[in-house]
Parts: C-alpha cells; sequence; structure tokens
C-alpha cells in the first residue's frame, strides 16, 4: 500500500495534549477506556468539533477525559494517519506546562503522570516511539508526521523536524 501524501485529505480531524510538570520531570498520560485505541495508553484529545480551533478541541477534550484545564497550550506537531480502512486522520500535537484541577478518572479515561524517561511506549501507538520522546525533551521542536497503519500495525512512517522558530503564534 502507498499513500499518495501530496492529494491527502483526512476524513477525521483530531488532537494530542501533553501535559509536562517540569519540576518533576513527568508528563500526564491516559489510558484509555473506550474508542480507537481502547486499552492503549496516549495523551488526552479527540475529535475537533465544528467551529472550534484544534487547540480549544485539545483543551476541552482534556477536560472532558481528566477533569484539568490546561493554561498556554502550545502547538508542537502535525501528524497524518492513513489507515488501510480508509480512515484518514489529521491530528495536532500540543504541549502546556500548566493546568488547573486534578487528573481524575473518567468514563473516557485512566490519568497516569509517567516520568518523561520512562515512557511506556509497548502499551502505546507504535508511532509514539518514534516522535513523543523527542517532543517532550526537546521542547523547542516542530515536527510533522505521516503514518501508514493496517488496523493497530504500523506499516510506515516519516518525520520532518524543525526548529521552534517556525511560528511565533502557536499559542492560546
Amino acid at each position: 500500500m502507498h499513500t499518495d501524501w501530496s492529494h491527502w485529505q483526512p476524513t477525521i480531524r483530531a488532537t494530542l495534549l501533553f501535559i509536562i510538570d517540569a519540576s518533576q520531570r513527568r508528563v500526564l498520560l491516559i489510558r484509555k477506556k473506550r474508542g480507537l485505541g481502547a486499552g492503549k495508553i496516549n495523551g488526552p484529545g479527540g475529535k475537533i468539533d465544528p467551529g472550534e480551533t484544534a487547540a480549544q478541541c485539545a483543551v476541552r477534550e482534556t477536560q472532558e477525559e481528566l477533569h484539568v484545564t490546561a493554561v498556554h497550550v502550545t502547538k508542537h506537531g502535525e501528524l497524518w494517519f492513513d489507515f488501510t480502512d480508509g480512515m484518514r486522520m489529521h491530528v495536532a500535537v500540543f504541549l502546556a506546562h500548566e493546568h488547573h484541577g486534578e487528573p481524575t478518572e473518567t468514563e473516557e479515561a485512566i490519568p497516569l503522570w509517567t516520568p518523561i524517561d520512562a515512557l511506556p511506549l509497548e502499551e502505546m501507538w507504535q508511532d509514539d516511539r518514534y516522535w513523543l520522546s523527542r517532543l517532550l525533551q526537546e521542547e523547542s521542536v516542530f515536527f510533522t508526521g505521516r503514518f501508514q497503519f493496517d488496523h493497530d500495525h504500523m506499516l510506515s512512517h516519516h518525520l520532518d523536524w524543525t526548529s521552534d522558530a517556525w511560528l511565533d503564534d502557536r499559542t492560546i
């Protein structure tokens, strides 16, 4: 299977948000309880609603999934996922260093504060091992990634990294 990325269009637009506690060198992850990736560990996030920006979606989804509100959300990446079943997902990736509220388990997710240097990659989507550690350790980067999947199995990947100077208005 070969994806023509030059003409690729998503069927779903979504977000991921990683809240970092720099003082303890940890990141807030979730164990998904339902939906795409149920049972896997990931960052909170979800589908963008009509009329909503990606950043607004990232904050809303984190509130819904964990009962916390991220502050000063900054975009650091974009992911394109092409699945053999026809699903094509564009995901905007955000970081935040502040939040209000205490992470709480919901019907959607179980919160997991995880050391940045000990990510549970074996329980995460296969693509995460190619970008998440670097993003969390080198926050002055922006990346794009293209991934092909057959269900949970990654068939191919390509990543591009740039410096933080790519855009000045990423923060909400």
